[in-house]
């Protein structure tokens, strides 16, 4: 009875996962949030930091599908000689590269930190608030910045810039989608573009997040089976959820602003601070 619970609890999560991911409105926040609420806990030490990375993973899966065709053809035309430096892989993937060093140094030097004193709902909560505030401001002042870029090609600079905002990721509530699009922004691509790069961007973050937790627990192999059921659950349904949300949010981001985002996540907030004040956490 006792791993059907945590095997349902899961399931939850795991649809938390897959909604959040992609949204600007902090996946990582919403797990810590509802893994309070539900109760998921382990015996196992760091077991639910690492399920929280590694079911973010599942979801960035998602993007490998969905995007498989744009994957093959950096794969296929990988060399400059053959098609030219500007539309060869390697010029993609190095520019993948270049933004995933500023997050990389980051998440080395704060990691602890950040485990052991931001990972709470109410501290979650409040980043939500702030970011929502900057959100706002940055659609304003940022948004029609763009170089009227539609297609995803980033020089070495913007990439740069994104990936210096994308540090911002590593504070549980802002939001990695948030962060980079706005990176985007700043640095003049369109908002269909800078999300489009999020994703990619997300692959080898998400891969290298997910690795460093397998890490710390002492690999899989460690884990009970309630655990490593738990977990291969989560990675499932948020894999599965992602599929449906990713071309719903590029669809929503033609036509309309983030601000509704921003404006979900001060009022989730809100009331998880009111949850949290009444004892909930």
């Amino acid at each position: 009875m006792d791993t059907l619970l945590f095997v349902l609890k899961s399931i939850v999560l795991g649809i938390v996962e897959g909604v959040t991911e992609f949204l600007p409105i902090s996946s990582t926040g919403h797990l810590i949030i509802f893994e309070n609420i539900m109760g998921f806990k382990s015996a196992s030490p760091n077991y639910v930091e690492m399920y929280t990375y590694v079911i973010q993973l599942g979801a960035i899966l998602a993007v490998v599908l969905l995007y498989w065709k744009k994957i093959k053809e950096t794969i296929i035309n990988f060399f400059p000689q053959k098609v030219g430096y500007e539309k060869s892989g390697f010029k993609f993937w190095f520019m993948i590269f270049i933004a995933c060093l500023p997050g990389a140094a980051v998440k080395l030097l704060l990691d602890k930190p950040v485990e052991k004193y931001l990972m709470t709902p109410v501290t979650v909560a409040i980043v939500l608030i702030l970011g929502g505030l900057w959100m706002i401001y940055a659609e304003k002042r940022f948004r029609n910045n763009n170089l009227g870029k539609q297609k995803l090609s980033v020089t070495p600079k913007q990439a740069l810039i994104i990936g210096a905002f994308q540090c911002l990721a590593i504070i549980p509530g802002m939001s990695r989608s948030a962060s980079t699009i706005i990176g985007g922004w700043v640095a003049g691509l369109s908002t269909v573009v800078g999300a489009e790069f999020s994703f990619f961007l997300a692959i080898p973050v998400m891969f290298g997040y997910s690795l460093l937790e397998i890490i710390k627990i002492g690999g899989l192999t460690s884990l009970p089976a309630a655990e490593l059921i738990s977990l291969v659950v989560g990675f499932v349904v948020a894999f599965l959820v992602s599929v449906a949300v990713i071309s719903q949010f590029i669809s929503y981001l033609k036509r309309k602003p983030l601000k509704s985002f921003a404006i979900y996540r001060m009022i989730f907030a809100v009331i998880v601070l009111i949850a949290g004040f009444m004892g909930f956490f």
